[in-house]
């Protein structure tokens, strides 16, 4: 299995991929913020519009690559405020349903959680719908849950769930440079 962080450039050569993944992941019911079925046209318009966000340096993105395709994606996205340079959220943490239980999941948070430490990232949050699969991803990884909003969302039918949220605390306070960056970008 190989991560790789995608540039602005390279956004574009991955995005059929990415809009595969994502149809996947909303078809097999986890609430990533779409509504089944997902139309492929929306996913790919979606991941599309991300390319801005990598190219302003507000969206950190990397893939899964495996038997010569996209197996899962994670990202994070940093605040444009100055007073929150030292964190990011952990979101759209993705893995296709072909690919569940060979650790990709956790290879990807791992590798969010490194590069963020590494660019001065001191805190990472993020929500997952409650009661899902994910809760025990992140309980594993050393993430604290703060709390659950109920009805905060609607799954991919429809039903309202609640969302639990959790954050990790990477280390002692850094500069807040983004992840690739060497130098503070806030």
């Amino acid at each position: 299995m190989t991560f790789i962080r995608l540039d602005a450039g390279q956004v574009p050569l991955y995005v059929e991929e990415l809009a595969d993944l994502m149809v996947d992941t909303v078809d097999g019911g986890a609430s990533i913020g779409f509504l089944a079925p997902l139309d492929r046209a929306a996913a790919l318009a979606w991941w599309k519009e991300r390319a801005a966000g990598v190219a302003a340096g507000h969206l950190a993105l990397w893939i899964a690559r495996g038997d010569d395709r996209t197996l899962g994606t994670v990202s994070l996205v940093f605040p444009d405020k100055p007073n929150s340079r030292h964190r990011a959220e952990l979101v759209k943490l993705m893995v296709h349903r072909d690919a569940r239980g060979r650790g990709l999941g956790r290879g990807l948070l791992a590798t969010a959680e490194q590069a963020a430490a590494d660019a001065g990232i001191t805190l990472l949050h993020l929500d997952t719908e409650t009661d899902s699969p994910a809760e025990r991803l992140y309980a594993s990884a050393g993430w604290t849950r703060a709390g659950v909003i109920p009805d905060y969302a609607a799954d991919p039918g429809g039903v309202l769930r609640g969302t639990t949220l959790y954050y990790k605390h990477l280390g002692a306070a850094g500069q807040g440079k983004r992840p690739g960056t060497t130098a503070p970008t806030r």
